[in-house]
């Protein structure tokens, strides 16, 4: 067999193997069933929830993002948090 024949083989061998193997778990149906806006929206009114944007220093946000993750918790419930102590005192 000439050099480009191999080649050849091994690009068919490959493109096989490809087409047998099935969908991934993250792209089929095992994937997590994503809500779309609307019924996110709906959701979080029904927690009682209302969206609230706020611009905030970088440095400020990446201490938030580690506070969260050192207690294994969302970002929008330590600001929860921070907002009701900081409001008490």
């Amino acid at each position: 067999m000439k050099r480009t024949d191999l080649a050849k083989e091994f690009g068919l061998k490959i493109n096989r193997k490809l087409s047998q193997a099935g969908t991934p778990g993250r792209f089929g149906k095992e994937a997590a069933v994503v809500l779309d806006r609307r019924e996110q929206r709906k959701q979080d009114q029904a927690l009682g929830l209302v969206p609230f944007a706020v611009k905030l220093n970088s440095d400020l946000v990446k201490q938030m993002q580690e506070l969260a993750e050192e207690r294994q918790t969302g970002l929008n419930e330590l600001v929860a948090e921070l907002l009701k102590k900081g409001l008490e005192s």
